[in-house]
């Protein structure tokens, strides 16, 4: 394992991903990545009373379902990280503390997914544990409740606004086995454009993973075309759009390997969601439901996956401070 640049880890141990499990709700099950999923939920609110409890069940069915699907039992896991857009990650630590596993609760917005695969593939790549379980979670109406307003407001939803996903996706990696592997992780550093705006998170987003992007390309001396998707998290549409131009006036065009998950988990037009789809269940439901199988079926042989996050809450915003953006970037190969 090794530094290149500043920023990046080139793994000379890779980490195995040896297992996903993805649980989404209704109105993801009802996009056009649909069929991708291992679970969709019929009620986003899993039988439960409160949407915090929901979202503890929602985590809680989806380690449940990858551990089954391993035939892994939770004393064979060293450690799991994991975290959703919750105040204290409380829904998290509630679905959790039952499998009595140790635990690492993580908290980088929406890129969630992606620090919380990294920081899993440095401790199986060192020698530290021999499985671990990585992945995030978010829920609509959770979501909307902490950062904007109670769905019972009925506030006007602007064009720039994305529609928080409501679905989780757990991965289990390993020191060794079948499966696609982590070549290399890029850490991201905090960017502040002087955005303020809580409606628009793509443009929030965009300059962070701009900034992950060509960093990670520079470090490893590798070009867009290098990889067959470069996946980012939940820029949606206005993110999607600024991400391109940033690069492009940088001088790397990205434009013909990027996909953004918060664009292909809904349909924005016949499901009224605006920009496209946000939240950090959103880059790891497809994650672990889609790119991962197109890996195993080797219709994709090496991705760059690179969650982003808005770092704001609701007490910074509402004190006028500028909402910083992050990405993280995970190179996969193929078996």
């Amino acid at each position: 394992m090794g530094h290149v640049g500043k920023q990046t880890i080139v793994f000379d141990k890779q980490p195995v991903i040896l297992d996903t499990f993805s649980t989404v709700g209704p109105k993801e099950g009802e996009g056009p990545m649909g069929g991708c999923f291992h679970e969709v939920a019929e009620d986003e609110l899993f039988g439960e009373k409160t949407w915090e409890k929901a979202e503890s069940i929602l985590i809680k069915h989806t380690v449940t379902g990858l551990l089954n699907q391993s035939g892994k039992k939770p004393e064979e896991i060293d450690y799991i990280l994991c975290g959703d857009l919750e105040n204290q990650i409380n829904s998290t630590q509630l679905a959790i503390k039952d499998f009595n596993i140790p635990f690492f609760g993580l908290y980088g917005a929406c890129s969630t997914m992606g620090e919380s695969m990294s920081l899993g593939a440095v401790l199986i790549s060192a020698g530290y544990a021999k499985h671990v379980i990585t992945g995030a979670s978010s829920h609509y109406c959770t979501a909307e409740k902490q950062f904007r307003y109670p769905l019972e407001y009925g506030g006007q939803r602007p064009l720039t606004q994305q529609w928080t996903v409501t679905g989780s996706g757990y991965v289990l990696l390993g020191q060794s086995g079948a499966g696609p592997k982590i070549q290399s992780i890029t850490t991201g550093k905090i960017v502040d454009f002087n955005t303020k705006d809580v409606y628009n998170m793509g443009a929030v987003m965009a300059p962070a993973a701009a900034d992950t992007i060509l960093t990670h390309l520079k470090d490893t001396n590798q070009k867009p075309e290098d990889y067959d998707a470069i996946i980012t998290g939940d820029l949606g549409q206005c993110g999607r759009d600024i991400l391109l131009d940033l690069t492009k006036q940088l001088g790397v065009d990205i434009s013909k390997v990027h996909q953004d998950c918060g664009l292909l988990i809904f349909d924005n037009e016949t499901q009224d969601t605006h920009a496209g789809g946000s939240g950090c269940g959103c880059s790891a439901s497809l994650f672990a439901g889609h790119f991962y199988k197109a890996l195993k079926e080797k219709k994709m042989k090496k991705i760059l996956l690179v969650p982003t996050g808005a770092l704001m809450s609701l007490c910074s915003t509402q004190q006028g401070e500028n909402i910083t953006g992050i990405a993280h970037a995970v190179s996969i190969v193929a078996e």
